[in-house]
């Protein structure tokens, strides 16, 4: 007798499973072990079986290698116009220009810095770290080909996006994507190119968990300081021509930053422990066949023989009894009691900045004549070995609770001008850091992660970070769950490297005197799904805060006063702040759907303790109205618009000598920006596998403050178009 279909299925030690995007992906959580469901093709029936489709994505600690669980974003149908927007889903970051473009989060709590990359910060849109990279899982092999697209030859953008994941069994899985971006600007010397390759494979066995990941990027932006005046923008009347956005004259011309990044990431775990047996309860057991089905066993022979002996017979379903109980496989799961892990992180980068035109007189020091290409390399070499005793390998274990070390080594090599000769200077930085981590995953109400490093040895010895989060699901009646996330930090972090030592041709600090960041966090957010409601509170206080600032000098026989980027020569230094700086965010999101309306509304609150230092806007607006319907019952139509608004603002400057957004020069006068509407209207349709929009972006552009950052004037009104395409092989 075959094995009976009871037995054949393999039981999770964990109680809880991630948010599945579909009924039958398989779910895994923090120690590595899985929930095993059917898979793959049934090629053992004459009929053609409908072809299997189904993907579940996660993301892992960048340290330790942990799953955590993560919304499909690559396949998400809604809002799918905004995926292509530069300042953001909601319009919360301000930026230069193009997609692509430097950017920066007007949400201070949203903000992540790449701590000894500096460079890679302001171009997260299209540079993506290890902690946001989605794995994926799918049942059978997926092609997605995403293309976007705007504007005409002399001024649009295009991107295209190729993704392709599949499967070896139900463990195993690799994976590449291929991203190009190109943007000619609406606005001259804005033009970019960006090219992305990534690979990545995964197996999630019960013994051993690894995830493997290999980026590499090239990221060219060209660099224009900003319109000459703003009135081309704010007051186009008092010209006595006509000027397209192409023909206002800008600050510079055949100037580049150029990045080329590399990251390989390797995270694996070992899990030690033991198979142990599943009781069942009795409704579950197999039946033992009846003494008719056991006979039929038998050739006809030997059953005319046991036909005429009783005896014979008794002790033959006896043997055939036994037989089967011996052949029966019960059940088994698998305990994770301990884990050892092992992550090591290789980066490089390669940072040049490009001036090839007559831009001297822009800035304010000039180190070097001619030709500028100012090369900047990093090499960060990362390893991190961990013990982990797992959660719920006894009744009596409710959490889990991990020791890790840490060495990290990096080298910098930067420019330097000496006596007037170009030569090039290097530094080397080692660390080893030792921490813990404590974490609950299992369960329904509680869930929490706590953990902290401490730089024991190194450059930065003394640095440390301790942060911790929990979720409660609080039950509201039968059905009604609303749930409360909590976060805390505490940071004591030295300043980088860059920010004490950074040269170019225009730019050179020696900062070795900058002290101790210190810094603290809270934050509280609420969901009520049932009413589509979220709170967002949060807190952070900042002692020695440092920061970039424009340090700008006003030239001979201009006006005091002026804010005409050519009375000054430009410059950029850094700072730090000898006061406490305290951040208060509010943020209340909150959508409504009546049958095929939606109204979706997100506002952000923000105070600053100063505002000179930290310029924040006091309020970050985002609504959308839409009608939502179907067409033929398979045409999912979307159709709306939204409106993104922030209040005015003494907005950050950006500095393209360093690529940098710096808090505006206080000791002249500054720019607000702000309190300008941004309007776009789009339709968004769905047909099986296929995503297209066609989005209007910035309908209402008219003459007025159409600044994000200052003297870089919003795109005029401009229609986009975005097609994505699912295939299944």
């Amino acid at each position: 007798m075959g094995l009976p279909s009871w037995a054949r299925f393999s039981v999770s030690y964990q109680s809880d499973d991630l948010t599945y995007n579909n009924d039958n992906a398989t779910g895994r959580n923090i120690s590595g072990s899985k929930k095993n469901t059917s898979w793959g093709r049934d090629t053992t029936r004459g009929k053609q079986i409908p072809l299997p489709m189904g993907v579940y994505q996660w993301r892992i600690d960048e340290r330790l290698g942990t799953i955590i669980a993560a919304e499909n974003t690559d396949t998400a149908v809604h809002n799918f116009q905004n995926w292509k927007m530069q300042d953001g889903m909601k319009g919360q970051y301000s930026h230069t220009g193009n997609t692509g473009s430097a950017r920066l989060s007007r949400i201070f709590i949203d903000r992540r810095e790449d701590y000894n990359y500096m460079f890679l910060t302001p171009l997260n849109f299209f540079h993506e770290g290890v902690s946001n990279f989605l794995f994926t899982n799918t049942k059978s092999p997926i092609t997605n080909i995403a293309y976007h697209t705007c504007g005409n030859k002399q001024n649009g953008e295009e991107r295209v996006r190729g993704n392709f994941a599949t499967n070896f069994g139900k463990q195993t899985g690799v994976g590449f994507k291929l991203d190009y971006n190109y943007a000619r600007g609406y606005y001259s010397s804005q033009n970019l190119s960006q090219f992305g390759a990534l690979l990545y494979g995964y197996h999630n066995g019960e013994r051993y968990v690894m995830h493997t990941y290999f980026n590499a990027n090239h990221m060219k932006n060209a660099e224009n300081g900003g319109l000459i005046e703003d009135d081309y923008i704010t007051q186009p009347w008092i010209y006595q021509q006509k000027f397209g956005s192409k023909d206002i004259p800008v600050n510079l011309s055949s100037t580049w930053n150029r990045n080329d990044d590399e990251t390989f990431h390797l995270t694996h775990r070992y899990n030690l422990g033991h198979h142990r047996e599943i009781v069942l309860p009795d409704s579950l057991k197999p039946q033992p066949p009846s003494d008719k089905e056991l006979l039929l066993q038998l050739t006809d022979s030997v059953r005319q023989i046991l036909a005429t002996d009783s005896t014979a017979t008794t002790l033959a379903l006896d043997s055939l009894r036994n037989l089967w109980q011996q052949k029966l496989v019960k059940p088994t799961e698998f305990i994770s009691v301990a884990s050892i892990i092992h992550t090591v992180q290789f980066r490089h980068l390669d940072h040049t900045f490009y001036d090839q035109g007559n831009n001297s007189n822009y800035y304010t020091h000039q180190y070097w004549d001619g030709n500028i290409a100012d090369r900047t390399g990093i090499i960060s070499v990362r390893n991190t070995v961990g013990l982990s005793m797992n959660e719920g390998f006894r009744k009596c274990v409710k959490m889990g609770l991990t020791f890790f070390a840490t060495h990290e080594y990096r080298r910098f090599n930067q420019p330097n001008v000496v006596a007037g000769n170009y030569t090039s200077i290097t530094d080397t930085e080692n660390d080893i850091l030792v921490g813990a981590e404590l974490s609950k995953v299992n369960g329904r109400t509680i869930h929490y992660n706590a953990n902290g490093e401490l730089c024991l040895v190194g450059t930065n010895v003394g640095n440390f970070n301790i942060e911790a989060e929990g979720d409660l699901n609080i039950p509201l009646g039968k059905k009604d769950t609303a749930s409360l996330v909590v976060r805390a930090k505490i940071q004591n972090q030295k300043p980088s490297y860059l920010m004490r030592n950074y040269r170019n041709a225009y730019i050179h600090w020696d900062n070795n005197h900058l002290t101790y960041q210190f810094s603290t966090g809270l934050q509280a957010e609420l969901n009520y799904s049932r009413t589509n409601t979220k709170l967002r509170f949060g807190w952070n206080n900042l002692t020695n805060y440092t920061y970039l600032a424009m340090n700008n000098v006003l030239r001979k026989g201009a006006l005091e006063g002026s804010t005409i980027p050519s009375d000054y020569t430009h410059s950029i230094d850094v700072r730090q702040s000898n006061a406490s700086i305290g951040v208060l965010t509010a943020s209340l999101s909150q959508d409504f759907k009546w049958k095929f309306i939606g109204w979706e509304n997100e506002i952000t609150f923000q105070h600053s303790t100063n505002s000179e230092v930290l310029p924040l806007p006091m309020l970050n607006i985002y609504s959308n109205l839409y009608l939502n319907f179907r067409l033929a019952k398979v045409l999912r139509v979307q159709i709306g618009g939204d409106i993104r608004y922030f209040t005015a603002y003494n907005a950050p400057d950006y500095f393209g000598a360093a690529g940098m957004f710096a808090v505006q020069d206080t000791n002249h006068k500054r720019i607000s920006i702000g309190n300008y509407p941004i309007v776009n209207v789009y339709a968004n349709l769905h047909l099986k596998q296929c995503r297209l929009y066609i989005n209007a972006a910035h309908v209402n552009a008219t003459a007025g403050n159409m600044f994000l950052v200052p003297h870089m004037a919003m795109n005029p009104m401009n229609i986009n178009f975005g097609i994505s395409w699912n295939f299944f092989n």
